[in-house]
């Protein structure tokens, strides 16, 4: 987001609950002083951080009673996240949506291995959508999830219809992971994933690759609507995602296949 776009989101959340929430900062963004003096200024509780280095902000934003919690896709830099400060790691699986670690290692194996080394509160992600896998990432070590593309297809998430229609409608195999020389993603195969391909097999520089995604092609395909040559970032869990409701009842249904698929368990 924007600045601006920003402040008006949190003002929004402050007015909807009292309780305290979350935002997720990339660090990567060129305005990211600003989003973050604006966290700062709003009385933010928890900041998510990710695609940068945890030492940059961490303190700066401990040292303003905010909790704080670093995205890593590997071991190494959740070690890295422990030692800059902060207070919890989110490990994300290869399976995951959006931007990606370059490594794939799978949430199968990453929960585990980080869970081994860590000292601090363990967030699991990647490929979670559903109670059952919530319990299984516990299972292997988490102390909680991070769902998100389960919540794309929800009522009140402010993507384009036709993005969540596309995320409904994707079967097994319908994303991969590219872009790795720029910033690994997870794309819905569409005519721009194509032209992507295309570009790899006839030898495309990294300059030629930022080229041909532009600006604004994520915004263009999630937000906008265009299905063929916006960017399209989705989970592999999007397989599993049948329909579109409203988040309460999203976070309903898996507190209810959870506890539901526990009890089960504890007989075997």
């Amino acid at each position: 987001m924007y600045p601006d776009v920003l402040r008006e989101h949190i003002q929004k959340c402050k007015k909807a609950t009292d309780k305290p929430f979350g935002v997720n900062v990339p660090m990567l963004y060129p305005e990211i002083d600003q989003l973050m003096d604006i966290i700062i200024y709003e009385g933010v509780k928890i900041v998510f951080t990710s695609a940068g280095n945890p030492k940059t902000w961490t303190s700066i934003l401990k040292s303003k009673g905010i909790t704080v919690v670093h995205v890593v896709s590997s071991l190494k830099f959740a070690l890295k996240a422990q030692d800059a400060g902060v207070d919890a790691v989110v490990a994300e699986g290869f399976e995951a949506g959006g931007h990606n670690g370059r490594d794939e290692t799978t949430t199968l194996v990453l929960i585990p291995t980080v869970r081994e080394q860590l000292h601090i509160p363990l967030i699991a992600a990647g490929g979670i959508a559903s109670g059952k896998a919530m319990l299984a990432a516990m299972v292997l070590g988490a102390d909680g999830v991070q769902i998100g593309s389960r919540f794309v297809a929800s009522e009140e998430a402010s993507n384009h219809m036709n993005f969540k229609e596309e995320v409904v409608n994707a079967k097994e195999g319908d994303t991969h992971l590219t872009l790795k020389e720029l910033a690994p993603v997870r794309l819905i195969k569409n005519r721009f994933y194509r032209e992507v391909q295309n570009a790899y097999n006839q030898g495309a520089t990294r300059e030629e690759l930022k080229t041909l995604l532009g600006r604004g092609r994520a915004k263009r395909g999630m937000f906008l609507g265009d299905m063929e040559d916006g960017e399209l970032e989705i989970g592999q869990v999007s397989a599993l995602i049948h329909d579109i409701q409203p988040a309460g009842q999203i976070i309903k249904e898996i507190m209810k296949a959870f506890n539901q698929r526990k009890k089960e368990l504890s007989s075997l």
